[in-house]
């Protein structure tokens, strides 16, 4: 079994390579929550759509998000009746929100909707919540503090941020199935993904950090910071704000109780020592999802990683 955490574009992407190279059925995919918010009174789950759109080959390729071929005719009247319309809903992806939203208020928890969607989908791959319960990522800024997605999208990231806060992470738990997910892992992998936002409210959730660092499974991480710069979204200024160098050493430094082997890109190799420095192993490779082609490659170079450091050890 193999149990990846994800969340964002990034990690989506690089999902749909390694289902090219393995049985989707062994897959566990323990993905972020910290994204959901309510608007127009409906739950919206950005990272469990993004991922689950994207393994079932529906995803809008070009933006990474949202259903390919979408029409944006309820959002056309919202805006028109006056409703914040920063969040760009189509009409299938509604479909979405509205279906789960309905489901929640009548009791059913987050991780029973997601599996229900994804087998809706025929998602071969399990898809996991990180919790049940809700843990908002907040962003503290000179301007106040904001949900991530107000932050991101509404705002365009263009406020300077201060620090980071996963609200009532303390009183949360993992959703049924994540710490089995860890124990039982064969291999672990961590999606190129934003290491604040995307796996730090992950990581966040009591008891997940430790399963971590306990299991004998080989753990490989990818860097989504190539160059010193994020392949894409504001991973830069939210790793300066809770005090990680912006490079691949900084996402070592987030991970460096628990993480066994680092991929870093070929424009990054002059890092390795120094990555290798904090007890974590070192490969370089290119990095860049440019197609289908990449995903794939990636991905395998990804699982040679973790079983070329397991027969080492």
């Amino acid at each position: 079994m193999i149990t990846t955490l994800a969340g964002g574009v990034g990690a989506a992407r690089f999902l749909e390579g390694l289902v090219q190279v393995i049985s989707p059925e062994i897959l566990k995919i323990i993905v972020n929550t910290g994204d959901d918010f309510v608007l127009h009174g409906l739950h919206i789950s950005p990272d469990l759509d993004i991922i689950t759109c994207t393994l079932a080959g529906i995803i809008n390729q070009e933006q990474g998000w949202g259903i390919a071929g979408d029409t944006y005719a309820c959002l056309d009247s919202l805006e028109q009746l006056g409703a914040p319309t920063w969040f760009k809903i189509g009409d299938q992806d509604l479909a979405l929100h509205l279906q789960r939203t309905q489901l929640l208020n009548a009791g059913h928890p987050l991780t029973y909707i997601t599996d229900l969607f994804r087998r809706a989908l025929n998602v071969g791959a399990q898809i996991l919540p990180m919790s049940n319960q809700a843990v908002p990522t907040h962003i503290v800024t000179a301007e106040g503090e904001m949900h991530f997605e107000a932050y991101l999208v509404e705002r365009q990231a263009k406020d300077a941020v201060l620090s980071v806060r996963f609200v009532d992470v303390e009183q949360a738990k993992p959703a049924p199935g994540v710490l089995d997910a860890i124990k039982n892992a064969d291999i672990i992998l961590l999606g190129p993904s934003n290491p604040v936002v995307s796996i730090g409210p992950i990581l966040a959730v009591p008891g997940i950090r430790k399963a971590l660092q306990d299991t004998l499974a080989p753990i490989v991480g990818i860097s989504p910071i190539v160059g010193g710069a994020a392949i894409k979204g504001p991973a830069v200024p939210l790793m300066q704000a809770v005090g990680l160098e912006t490079s691949a050493k900084g996402v070592a430094q987030a991970y460096r109780d628990f993480l066994n082997v680092l991929i870093i890109d070929n424009v990054d190799a002059h890092l390795k020592y120094e990555i290798e420095a904090l007890g974590i192993h070192v490969v370089i490779t290119d990095t860049i999802m440019r197609n289908m082609e990449d995903k794939i490659r990636l991905a395998k170079a990804t699982l040679a990683a973790a079983e070329s450091y397991q027969k080492e050890r």
